[in-house]
Order: C-alpha cells, then sequence, then structure tokens
C-alpha cells in the first residue's frame, strides 16, 4: 500500500480502545507517524506490565516513512519509542518538554546517542516532504499538549491529540477561541478528534478550579496527607505544592516517575515556584499534621509508592487518623487494582478522598459543550473519531453529525482511510496486532510464549519422569511433580495414580522415544481430567539408558 496522489490515515493503535496510540498518515508515496505509545497489560497477558503496537505494516514500508511527529508526553502517545524508534531509523519531532520526556527514557534505554532528535519550539512549523506540520498549543493534563495542523497538496488536517478547553489553566496559556477560529477560516477538510469523554455532557472544567477543594481537604485532615495522581500532571503538581505551603507543611515526593516529571518541568521552565521536598525519612520524623506527601500509584500499580505504603513496605506510612486524596479519575480497566488498594487502606481506617466526595480533580478530555464549540471554530468537512473505545467512537460521529459536521467515519486500527479526494473512504487494511513487553524481550501478544503462559495458569503443569535401562525396561518408578493442579489435600494419592499410569504405559508402549513419550503424556493427562475436570500441560522426561 504506497500512499499515490492521495491523503490517507490509518490507525496502527489507539482506534476503538484508549492508549497505545499510533497514527498514519500517507500522501505521494510517503509516511509519517503520529505518536508511538503504549498500553498497560490485564490478566489476559500474565506475567506482562505492557504492550507495543506491532508495526509490521509500516516496517514493511521503512524507507517510505519520513519520521514520528508526537503530540505530548503521554505513556500512551511516548512509551513505544524505547523500544520501536531505533528499528525505525527515523527523526523524532516533539516540544521542549515532551523530548525532556523521551530523551529521558531513550537514556535510560541507553539508546539516546542513536535515535534523532529534533526539538520544535510551541508553535513551530515544519516540513516533512509532502507534509507540513504546525504545532498548536491545546489544554490537557500535561505541559505542552499539542494539536498538529497538517497541511498537504490534498487537504488540510486538525490532529487534535488529546486536548480539552481550559480558560485559566494552571501551567501553559488559555485556550483563545480567535486563534481556533482563524484555523477555521482558512479551511480544515478532516478533523481528527479525541473521543475519550463522549459520553460527558458538561464540559470537563478548568485545572484551576481543583485548587480550592484540595484546600479544603487538606485543611481539615488532622494527621498526614498523602496525595495521588496522574505525574505527569505538572500543573496539579504545581496546585499540591501552593496547598502545602498554604496549609503550613512540608512536601515530600515519593516515586520515580514524579522525580522525572519534576525534573523535566523545572529544566524546561516549568514548576519554577515548587517548594523544596523532604525525604520519606525526614517526613516521618515530622508532627503528622505538617506533611503532605505525593505519591504515585493512584491507578492501582502494584510497584508504586501507594502500594507499598498501603501494604507496609514503604518508609511512609500511614495510620487511622491520616488522609488519601485520589486526585484522579479511574482509568477503565483499572477499578480492581485500585479497589483492592482501597480496600485496604480502609481496613487502617484510613479516610480516603476521590473526586466523588470532593472536587479534587477535572479530566484533560473534552465533554460534549466543548467538542461542540471546537466544531464550532474549525467548521471541518469531515471527522475522523480517534482515542476511544468503538462506543466512544461512534458516539462521537453521532454527535458531530448532529452538531452539523458534513461528514464522519468511523474506523478502527488497520482501517486504511481515504481522506481525499473522494473521501472518506475505507480502501484497504493493515496488519495490526500487540506485541507484549516480558522482562527484556519483545514477544507477540498471541505467541506460543504467552499461550503456553495462559495454559499454565488456567490447567497448572504436571512433570513426568521415566528412567530406561539399554534394554528398554523401566528403572525404577517414574517421577511425578506437579505444579497448580487442584489436587490439594489429594495430591498424594493422584500422583501415585500418575505413576501407575506412566509406569502401565512404559510396560505396554511402543518402544521408540517419541511415540512412548506421547503415550505416557496422553496417559497422565487423562488421569488429571479423571481427577480434576482439567486438562494441565504434561511435560515428559525419558532418560535412556
Amino acid at each position: 500500500m504506497t500512499p499515490k496522489n492521495e491523503l490517507l490515515f490509518c490507525g496502527l493503535g489507539g482506534s476503538g480502545e484508549i492508549g497505545m496510540n499510533v497514527n498514519l498518515y500517507g500522501c505521494q508515496g510517503k509516511w509519517v507517524m503520529v505518536d508511538l505509545g503504549i498500553t498497560f497489560a490485564d490478566p489476559q497477558y500474565p506475567g506482562v506490565d505492557v504492550i507495543l503496537p506491532d508495526l509490521s505494516f509500516i516496517e514493511d514500508r521503512i524507507d517510505d516513512l519520513l519520521g514520528i511527529v508526537i503530540t505530548h508526553g503521554h505513556e500512551d502517545h511516548i512509551g513505544s519509542l524505547p523500544y520501536l524508534a531505533e528499528d525505525l531509523g527515523v527523526p523524532i519531532y516533539a516540544t521542549p518538554f515532551t523530548m525532556g520526556l523521551i530523551r529521558g527514557k531513550l537514556e535510560e534505554e541507553g539508546i539516546a546517542n542513536r535515535v534523532k532528535l529534533k526539538m520544535i519550539p510551541m508553535g513551530g512549523n515544519f516540513q516533512l516532504g509532502p507534509f507540513g506540520f504546525t504545532f498548536v498549543e491545546m489544554s490537557h493534563s500535561i505541559p505542552e499538549a499539542n494539536a498538529l495542523l497538517i497541511d498537504t497538496p490534498y487537504g488540510r488536517v486538525f490532529h487534535t491529540g488529546d486536548w480539552k478547553l481550559d480558560a485559566n489553566p494552571v501551567i501553559g496559556n488559555p485556550t483563545k477561541p480567535e486563534g481556533f477560529m482563524a484555523i477555521g477560516d482558512k479551511g480544515i477538510d478532516v478533523l481528527v478528534c479525541d473521543s475519550t469523554n463522549i459520553f460527558n455532557t458538561t464540559a470537563s472544567g478548568s485545572e484551576s478550579t481543583v485548587r480550592k477543594g484540595l484546600f479544603e481537604e487538606v485543611s481539615k485532615a488532622k494527621g498526614r496527607v498523602m496525595i495521588t495522581s496522574f505525574a505527569s500532571n505538572a500543573a496539579r503538581l504545581h496546585t499540591f505544592g501552593e496547598v502545602a505551603k498554604e496549609t503550613g507543611r512540608k512536601l515530600c515526593v515519593t516515586g520515580r516517575s514524579l522525580d522525572r516529571i519534576i525534573k523535566v518541568a523545572r529544566a524546561t521552565g516549568y514548576l519554577k515556584d515548587f517548594p523544596d521536598t523532604i525525604s520519606p525519612d525526614e517526613a516521618m520524623r515530622l508532627p503528622k499534621n505538617k506533611v503532605l506527601v505525593i505519591a504515585t500509584g493512584g491507578q492501582g500499580e502494584e510497584r508504586a509508592a501507594l502500594a507499598r505504603v498501603a501494604n507496609g513496605s514503604h518508609t511512609i506510612t500511614l495510620d487511622a487518623d491520616d488522609t488519601v486524596i485520589f486526585s484522579s479519575k479511574q482509568i477503565p480497566g483499572n477499578e480492581v487494582q485500585i479497589g483492592r488498594i482501597q480496600n485496604t487502606l480502609a481496613a487502617k481506617g484510613i479516610r480516603m478522598i476521590t473526586e466523588r466526595q470532593a472536587h479534587v480533580h477535572v479530566s484533560g478530555h473534552p465533554g460534549q459543550p466543548e467538542l461542540a464549540q471546537m466544531y464550532d471554530w474549525l467548521r471541518p468537512d469531515v471527522l475522523v473519531p480517534t482515542h476511544g473505545e468503538m462506543r466512544h467512537m461512534m458516539e462521537h460521529a453521532r454527535f458531530g453529525l448532529e452538531q452539523g459536521i458534513p461528514r464522519a467515519i468511523v474506523q478502527s486500527n488497520g482501517d486504511i482511510i481515504r481522506l481525499a479526494p473522494k473521501g472518506p473512504a475505507k480502501i484497504g487494511n493493515a496488519t495490526v496486532g500487540r506485541l507484549v513487553l516480558d522482562g527484556d524481550v519483545i514477544l507477540p501478544a498471541d505467541g506460543a510464549t504467552l499461550s503456553e503462559r495462559r495454559k499454565l495458569a488456567i490447567n497448572g503443569q504436571i512433570s513426568v519422569g521415566v528412567a530406561l535401562g539399554k534394554d528398554g525396561r523401566m528403572v525404577g518408578q517414574p517421577q511425578v511433580r506437579v505444579q497448580g493442579v487442584p489436587v490439594e489435600e489429594d495430591r498424594a494419592a493422584f500422583i501415585a495414580d500418575a505413576v501407575q499410569a506412566a509406569a502401565d504405559t512404559v510396560r505396554g508402549g511402543k518402544r521408540e522415544s517419541e511415540k512412548m513419550r506421547e503415550q505416557i503424556r496422553l496417559a497422565v493427562r487423562k488421569v488429571a481430567k479423571r481427577w480434576t475436570g482439567k486438562q494441565p500441560i504434561v511435560d515428559v522426561l525419558l532418560i535412556e539408558g
């Protein structure tokens, strides 16, 4: 699929899901990539934390890829760069704060000197082949969120990235209607737009409004206060610092991702007035009502600071008169992990405040009023919903049409869409899929390793060892070891039955090694099926003299 005299769009991630955003634009034989993110694993991927997009479609056309343009620094937009960017071998374009985060990730992987980084100032523009890019500042829950205004010979695209409207942001500039109206006056052919909060009938609200609610909750807290939020929300970190000063509390920050964000933010001109912090040891020596702790882990991450505080493995400890404030929204899919931590904290008598109890969080994504306002400013001919599950994107398309956008198309990962001319229309399919980062190894999500691991998790495993003499007769008794097979107190009797089945098979089975090994495997699995109703993985080792 080589783009001809046309403008194409293809999502390799982020369409039909929230996370792992990867988008391609094609024109006159060339492709550009917008964002390269990750998503986080669920129990379907045992032993895996991070999921990466399958880029085989563009890897097969690597000579036609011109670059990777990054809208902002959230993990679902930059998280795959340390693992995939070097192999793609093209420059990465981003604004200063986002580039600082990217550079830090590449340095951790030891590849910073092997990936070309092109820093673009806020509001800057550049050309990549037939594509002209201009960064357009947007409000979001991280500094330097940008939309991309993409000029091509076949039309102009406004790719929003993640955004909201904020007339009074804590960091960054207020949303300026006249700027968006000027863009719309020049003509927008296609709006590629965030769908996350399409079901919200109210606007997201200004980041500045959170300060009052946080101040009230911290002011009435009697003991230690721990606040958890998205580490990347530097504006929220600024607010936490202000609340700490206003309530006479020393500030303690715990969590590597928080340290990284604060470092990059200061290096790029943000968080200039952030107060000096104290260590966890110092925090524990101060009176409890003189400490405010900012911690990672508001989404239930097992190794984050909040989880370790909850289970008692962190320097910071919390007691019955202490408070934890969740200054964030639950990401869909994280409810169980968050609930587990909240139940652990509740059992200790710790008071918890979420957005349901107080105004301690606002979203970084647009609700319906904000979407309608953006449509009115830009007046696009075509709407392409992205950044959402299918239910979000379908609703977004309906809403856009109701608001007067002439045409909309709902696409899924892998759909190749011709935007112009004679668009929008689906014209093909790209290979899409998921890779997993398993330790230090990247594997296919549907490959043999994960398939075997799922089977082990579901059914358990049995190892059978059989020794054969030179005459082919069995030496001693078969040895059977069981893991994860539901026999519990009957284990000894089960193993004896399995040993007998293996021995009977050796005495009456085929002499060829492979046939005998398979017969033993089937015989032992039959015993397991009879005892448990499950079919464990059975590994057979034949030791021949």
